[in-house]
């Protein structure tokens, strides 16, 4: 507080001066240099004082001793010009209104004219000069003894990155120039730094200058051009990092923009699409105010649910789930980052009817998201009745129980395994949107949807995990097939999908997200081992080591009978129900809702292939065969 005060009063001393300074030269550009007696005497013992203490008031009336001139804009200096005009025009009135009062001879009108401009130029020339010595002086002496860094686009991101390494990094990094595909920069230099050529230039600059980092500062670039910049540094041996979107650099605190954001390239950087946007605010309405309830809260895509979720302020967010240990971390995050939010934690197995039962009469949900199952396809072939009793007696009951409490929405979280599947854990989603869709036709209460998407990167279990771990060990890297193909997309995207079909749903329908091309398993560990700065077949190895039990080697999202017709969303579609057969459906949750129902594994199949025509055991033993 203190060294504010200071600061405000020099600059108030500076600008009494320099108002001063302004009128005697505007008085003595008035005479040509031989300033009358006269004036000179009526500008000394009275215009000074007058014309100083209303300025002074004005400018301060204006905000000039409240900003933070290091980052002045134009906006500030907007104000510095409404500033000095309306004293001027004060001024002026003032010299006209006492003319001649108490026999002296004021200034001539002229004389406020040239004022205005001297005026206006040295309260400008010191404010800008704040700004100009803070941007210059790490520039007046390039260091030279850190280490070197490209930058990808020499643009306002570009700009923005290279003034952070200078001001931040002195000694430890100093940018060597730009790169930028605009033929009108070529050659160019900015904030004295050179443009050296292209991105296909990229490796013959590192290899010419040394560098040791490229950071991509391109925030607006489709991810195809993003790729193909990857791929261009990473056939060079440089640390690659990246600048986010624009508006993720905003800090919140102080002026201007703040760079911290920069970090290393990432898988989801280089999926084969362009990332969903919703409109979660317009979406979301139907969150606000409720009781809200998610199964599997300590998973992956549960806990992203429940942080999502709380940003819409619900009633009640109910946390429920089997891991004591996943519904702790959960319910402890959202305590700190939503402390007014009445959070219910409750540890109850989806297999357990009366404790669902008793949970649902007890805190009434409104809007249930039920994202509990059992997921590893591998695991659920050597353990298909556990499958079955959670991904299909488990979604039964929670689907019951929200019928019955009633609930008002109620959202099934599933898999494109669950088209034409040829695992158990496929076949036991697709029971699971069975279920959804024939509770729909009976409820009148609860509107019962599915939504249905690809692999979700970093969820645990995933792929993208295996192969971090796996990189970081050395390798070798494991893929399955060389033609596998897979689905992605982000966990907040597929998030992001399932609030969004909570808002669409009208009741037995199944979301699927547009998600672009597939992509090549061992393409994608190709590229996370480049990211990792390693070279994929020669410092890691990729091993195939064979297609696993339940797994196939393309993914679909949509069975040949089902269709798709448009939502709201220009990238979400709703799958058209093929046939349910309801007794079958009866049959096969009367058999394994039995108390204590359990059966080998050949029975396990038996009865999915009774209601799951396209589930054929058979399918899986072609496609290895095939492999």
């Amino acid at each position: 507080m203190l060294s504010r005060i200071r600061h405000m009063i020099w600059l108030i001393a500076v600008d009494g001066l320099l108002v001063n300074l302004a009128l005697w030269l505007a008085l003595w550009l008035r005479f040509d240099g031989v300033i009358p007696g006269q004036y000179l005497d009526s500008f000394r013992l009275t215009g000074a004082l007058v014309f100083t203490v209303i300025s002074l008031i004005i400018f301060y009336l204006f905000g000039l001793y409240n900003r933070l001139w290091q980052y002045a804009s134009v906006d500030d200096l907007s104000s510095i010009v409404g500033a000095v005009t309306l004293s001027t025009l004060v001024n002026a009135a003032v010299a006209y209104a006492l003319t001649g009062v108490g026999g002296h001879l004021f200034l001539p009108r002229t004389v406020f004219a040239f004022s205005w401009l001297l005026t206006l130029v040295f309260i400008g020339g010191s404010r800008l000069s704040l700004r100009l010595f803070r941007q210059r002086w790490s520039f007046l002496l390039p260091l030279r003894n850190g280490t070197p860094v490209l930058i990808v686009g020499a643009g306002d991101a570009g700009v923005l990155v290279a003034k952070e390494i200078r001001k931040q990094n002195r000694g430890s990094f100093y940018p060597v120039g730009f790169v930028d595909d605009s033929p009108g920069k070529q050659n160019q230099k900015l904030l004295g730094l050179p443009v050296l050529g292209s991105r296909e230039d990229i490796p013959r600059l590192v290899e010419e200058y040394g560098i040791k980092e490229v950071i991509i500062a391109i925030p607006s670039a489709p991810r195809n051009i993003l790729r193909e910049i990857v791929d261009i540094c990473q056939a060079a041996p440089v640390s690659l990092k990246i600048l986010p979107a624009i508006t993720a650099l905003y800090n919140g605190e102080g002026p201007g923009m703040e760079v911290g954001p920069i970090r290393r390239v990432q898988v989801e950087d280089l999926l084969g699409r362009e990332p969903v946007e919703v409109d979660l605010e317009a979406m979301a309405g139907y969150l606000a105010s409720r009781n809200v309830l998610v199964t599997g809260a300590g998973g992956s895509i549960g806990s992203e649910l429940c942080r999502q979720v709380a940003r819409f302020s619900p009633e009640r967010l109910i946390l429920l789930g089997h891991g004591e240990n996943s519904i702790y971390e959960i319910y402890q995050e959202l305590r700190i980052d939503y402390s007014e939010l009445e959070l219910v934690p409750l540890i109850v197995d989806i297999k357990d009817y009366p404790a669902l039962e008793a949970a649902f009469k007890s805190y009434r949900p409104q809007v249930v998201f039920h994202a509990a199952a059992h997921k590893h396809v591998p695991l659920m072939e050597a353990n298909p009745a556990e499958a079955v009793k959670n991904n299909i007696v488990g979604t039964w009951n929670v689907a019951r129980a929200a019928r019955e409490a009633p609930a008002e929405t109620f959202i099934l979280i599933s898999t494109d395994k669950a088209v034409n599947p040829t695992g158990v854990m496929g076949a036991t989603k697709r029971v699971a949107e069975m279920i959804t869709q024939q509770l729909f036709a009976e409820s009148q209460k609860t509107r019962f949807a599915a939504v249905r998407f690809g692999n979700v990167l970093d969820s645990r279990g995933s792929v993208v995990p295996l192969f971090k771990k796996q990189i970081a060990r050395g390798g070798p890297v494991t893929v399955t097939h060389p033609e596998m193909t897979r689905f992605f997309m982000t966990i907040t995207e597929a998030v992001q999908l399932v609030i969004q079909a909570g808002a669409l749903a009208r009741g037995g329908e199944i979301f699927i997200l547009d998600m672009g091309e597939p992509v090549k398993i061992v393409d994608l560990a190709r590229r996370m081992i480049r990211l990792a700065g390693l070279d994929p077949g020669r410092e890691i190895k990729i091993v195939y080591s064979g297609i696993r039990p339940g797994e196939k080697l393309y993914e679909e999202i949509l069975t040949a009978q089902e269709g798709v017709g448009a939502t709201r969303h220009q990238r979400i579609y709703v799958a058209r129900p093929d046939g349910i057969d309801p007794p079958a459906l009866e049959e096969l949750l009367e058999t394994v809702g039995r108390p204590g129902w359990s059966a080998p594994p050949e029975e396990v199949i038996v009865l999915l292939q009774a209601l799951l025509p396209d589930f054929r055991e058979e399918q899986q033993r072609e496609v290895r065969a095939r492999a």
